[in-house]
């Protein structure tokens, strides 16, 4: 009988940011695999339920280097987070299209079409806003820098209060950093 190998063991913890409370999971290997906002207790459950995927899990302190990056992020490094590890799990299209959203410079925003053209893959628009509202990791694979045609802010998981200060907080960090941008 042979053994069977059991899924690598995450880690979960609660950080606080400037937009709220969020959760984090990271790998036995410290890869990051979601961060997500959650406003209750049993908000908090079932988005871990949804990551956890069967692997032990524990509760920890969340890595400094997560918490550092987003420190950073928030007092206006927009770069800091680009330097994270993920392990976002998704079909290989999600893949494809959350490694486009890390592409978008940050202050910038995208389409979905411009974003499914960005994969090669021009008549997709439909499923790469699936692909984003599956997205484990906001602002990390900032799928808040997608918009609408029209440019109207649409759907985000974090709620578009939060998506607009993510924009807001990006658009003025860099406009106070590379202001010939917004000349």
């Amino acid at each position: 009988m042979t053994a069977r190998s059991l899924p690598p063991a995450l880690s979960y913890a609660r950080i606080a940011t400037p937009t709220g409370d969020m959760l984090c999971v990271t790998a036995e290997d410290g890869r990051l695999r979601a961060l997500e906002w959650f406003d209750d207790d049993e908000s908090l459950r079932e988005r871990f339920r949804r990551h956890q995927n069967g692997a032990p899990v524990e509760m920890s302190a969340p890595p400094p280097t997560l918490v550092a990056a987003l420190d950073a992020y928030f007092a206006g490094d927009l770069a800091a987070l680009d330097r994270l590890e993920v392990d976002p799990q998704g079909t290989p299209f999600q893949r494809e299209a959350w490694a486009a959203l890390r592409r978008i410079p940050a202050g910038e925003t995208r389409t979905y079409a411009q974003q499914a053209a960005a994969i090669g893959r021009p008549s997709a628009t439909r499923a790469v806003g699936t692909a984003n509202g599956a997205n484990p990791i906001p602002i990390v694979i900032p799928c808040h820098r997608v918009i609408g045609a029209d440019g109207s802010l649409t759907g985000f998981g974090g709620g578009l209060e939060r998506k607009r200060w993510l924009l807001a907080h990006e658009r003025a960090n860099v406009a106070a950093t590379q202001p010939e941008l917004f000349g």
